[in-house]
């Protein structure tokens, strides 16, 4: 077993730990800090598997942007105990089923997968940033600059959706 390997096996390792403690952490603040963590290792998994553009765009979107989401929205509610819905026995007991039968469905798509046909691992140019970016630039260039024109037109109008008085704010300001 090489050195990669081993790398592999404890990140995953980490991943898992880190998996179980944002379920069973109390605190919601803490828990997101740790999904945080969870995907940063999963980016991590990523650059030992030769998928650079894949890792950066996993730490941007999920642990920059939707996970910092979270956290303000999970500050925003001001949870405490008082808050807290009563929890009834029928979802644990909803909630240990689906992950049995969860925990069946892997077990079984892991077993499947062993006659898979393994040629395609041997190419390490899978996801390399520099042939992304040629198939992205070549063949889907219009779409790519379709998509940077919504993605522009959906900045502007929550600019001004955002920044839009009305004119009884202004009324009642003054």
């Amino acid at each position: 077993m090489g050195f990669e390997q081993i790398l592999f096996y404890g990140l995953a390792a980490c991943i898992i730990l880190l998996a179980c403690l944002v379920v069973f952490s109390k605190n919601p603040v803490h828990s997101v800090i740790f999904l945080i963590l969870t995907m940063v290792g999963i980016s991590g998994e990523y650059l030992l598997l030769n998928a650079q553009f894949l890792a950066i765009v996993h730490i941007i979107v999920y642990a920059g942007a939707i996970m910092v989401l979270f956290l303000f929205v999970l500050m925003l509610l001001n949870l405490d105990k008082e808050t807290e819905p009563i929890k009834s026995k029928l979802w644990q007991y909803i909630a240990i089923i689906s992950g049995f039968l969860f925990m069946i469905v892997l077990l079984t798509t892991y077993g499947q997968s062993a006659n898979l046909p393994t040629s395609h691992l041997t190419d390490t140019s899978l996801g390399d940033v520099k042939k992304i970016g040629l198939v992205l630039f070549t063949n889907y260039v219009l779409p790519f600059e379709i998509s940077s024109i919504l993605f522009l037109a959906a900045m502007v109008g929550a600019v001004l959706i955002g920044s839009r008085e009305s004119k009884q704010d202004k009324d009642t300001i003054e």
